[in-house]
């Protein structure tokens, strides 16, 4: 193929008019390092065009640390839902970063804060040290009645067993519902009940 002046144009003007126009949305995300001398805990704005970002807050808060700003910390890990690990607080909502689709409306900032009720440890990084010994206390695993072939046979589940466990395994959203309450809410005080 022969490239005349003419054709290189025309290609380039094509490129240029293909690009869509940047959508900007603003991400106010709380910023605290205990380990930088007088550091307090603020809110710190980062602009991302969502024309270049996947659709969940966790693809936002990947494409800030990626380009932007490497010391931003935060958790995440199965990016589908089941671990939790990304659990904070955002827009007011204590949900899971990789489910929360990123409301495009970009005249509105999308404030993520960490989950309330619990020490911070840097960023968005909740202490979890009680709520994984709250955890293991309940030991929330099945368990044989008869331990003797433990660890020697493979336990198969039928169809009814797994239906009984289906109400109970959505423990991903347990420590959204643990942080926002210090303990036992008061009813009388307007609020929801707790587990």
């Amino acid at each position: 193929v022969v490239h005349t002046p003419e054709t290189m144009v025309r290609s380039t003007q094509t490129a240029a008019t293909a690009a869509p126009e940047p959508r900007m949305k603003a991400f106010q995300v709380y910023r605290w390092d205990p380990d930088r001398p007088g550091d307090k805990p603020r809110m710190q704005t980062y602009e991302v065009d969502l024309n270049t970002c996947g659709p969940m807050v966790l693809d936002a808060l990947i494409k800030i640390k990626n380009e932007v700003d490497p010391t931003l910390t935060f958790r995440r890990s199965c990016r589908e839902g089941i671990c939790g690990s990304c659990a904070m607080n955002i827009n007011g909502e204590n949900t899971l970063a990789c489910l929360n689709r990123i409301n495009g409306n970009s005249s509105k900032a999308t404030k993520i804060y960490p989950l309330p009720h619990m020490y911070v440890v840097t960023d968005l990084v909740p202490d979890m040290s009680n709520f994984y010994a709250q955890y293991k206390s309940i030991e929330p695993y099945l368990k044989k009645k008869d331990g003797s072939q433990e660890g020697k046979t493979q336990y198969f589940q039928s169809v009814e067993d797994r239906q009984k466990l289906v109400r109970c395994s959505d423990l991903t959203h347990i420590l959204s519902i643990l942080s926002e309450t210090s303990g036992l809410q008061l009813i009388g005080q307007g609020q929801t009940g707790f587990l």
